[in-house]
């Protein structure tokens, strides 16, 4: 077997064997090295791109999905308040929406929500942030982006070149709209700058009665720009700032905790954490990707020694 095989071969199995380890892994776990508590804390984590579940090679790429956290927080009478523990820069608007919806649902039960914003917190971060009591953030960190984009390239004069073109059989006139190898028509466009519309709008009401902020105010801070913690501070986006001990300290006087609060997380251990350690899954990726470019690389430019 030859070299290029035998490391095509070791990336296939670590793959293999990690998906395994994800299935059994992502099944409800227990805090069980957490005691029963009334100084209890529970701590839910919000990170990286929100609605983003793989990688390129199929990989999950985020286990701990922040509705199935909150949902569990819910349910858990052994806290008497939650952290939420933000470090993402947005995504799916949907995701965002029915992320910041549970958070209002579980300040229902009574229970103190405080938001910790670490490195950044922007876009949909910043939406899931609005639901919290008291928000706390990084004097430096990157926050705001109030807005909505929708992007897409498109490729209709490489095709020209290439003398490529796409045949679409469809069903409707606006099918295929958004489709990479034609320009958008005029309705189209309207079409879409209406669902742009439309969802910024929502995202204009959800900062508006989540700061209890004016929705005219929110407009002028929302054409999408970034702010660091402090400058957040002074414009009424945020209402502390500090790191995430610091969110403990205000979520336990928040619940009238007197003693030290033991934190109780509802993620899931990442399988590439568990199995390789710390620090292996990118590095792990990164590999991955590698082998797979020699792999199919015409084999006339490679060689091993």
């Amino acid at each position: 077997m030859s070299k290029k095989a035998l490391i095509g071969l070791i990336v296939i199995v670590l793959i293999i064997g990690t998906s395994i380890a994800s299935i059994f892994l992502t099944m409800p776990q227990e805090n069980k090295n957490v005691p029963l508590t009334s100084n209890t804390i529970g701590v839910i984590t919000i990170e990286g791109i929100i609605g983003e579940t793989t990688n390129l090679l199929g990989i999950p790429q985020n286990l701990n999905d922040p509705v199935e956290q909150i949902r569990k927080a819910q349910e858990d009478n052994t806290v008497k308040a939650v952290i939420i523990k933000i470090n993402s820069p947005g995504g799916s608007a949907a995701k965002s929406i029915e992320i910041y919806k549970e958070i209002k649902k579980l300040k229902e039960t009574g229970k103190k929500v405080i938001v910790s914003m670490g490195d950044t917190a922007a876009s949909g971060g910043y939406m899931a942030a609005c639901a919290g009591d008291i928000i706390v953030a990084n004097p430096a960190i990157i926050t705001g982006s109030i807005g909505v984009i929708m992007q897409y390239t498109n490729y209709k004069e490489l095709y020209d070149k290439l003398g490529l073109k796409e045949v679409t059989i469809k069903s409707g006139v606006h099918k295929d709209m958004g489709s990479p190898t034609r320009d958008l028509t005029p309705e189209e466009k309207k079409i879409l700058q209406g669902i742009i519309d439309d969802t910024f709008q929502q995202f204009l009401e959800i900062v508006s009665e989540g700061r209890k902020m004016p929705i005219d105010k929110v407009k002028e801070l929302a054409d999408g720009r970034i702010f660091t913690g402090r400058q957040a501070l002074k414009i009424g986006l945020v209402d502390k700032l500090g790191d995430f001990y610091d969110a403990v300290d205000i979520a336990a006087e928040e619940a009238g905790i007197k003693d030290k609060p033991v934190l109780k997380y509802y993620t899931t251990p990442n399988p590439f954490s568990v199995l390789f350690g710390s620090g292996a899954k990118s590095n792990l990726e990164g590999m991955g990707l590698e082998i797979l470019r020699l792999l199919f690389i015409d084999k006339s430019s490679l060689s091993y020694k």
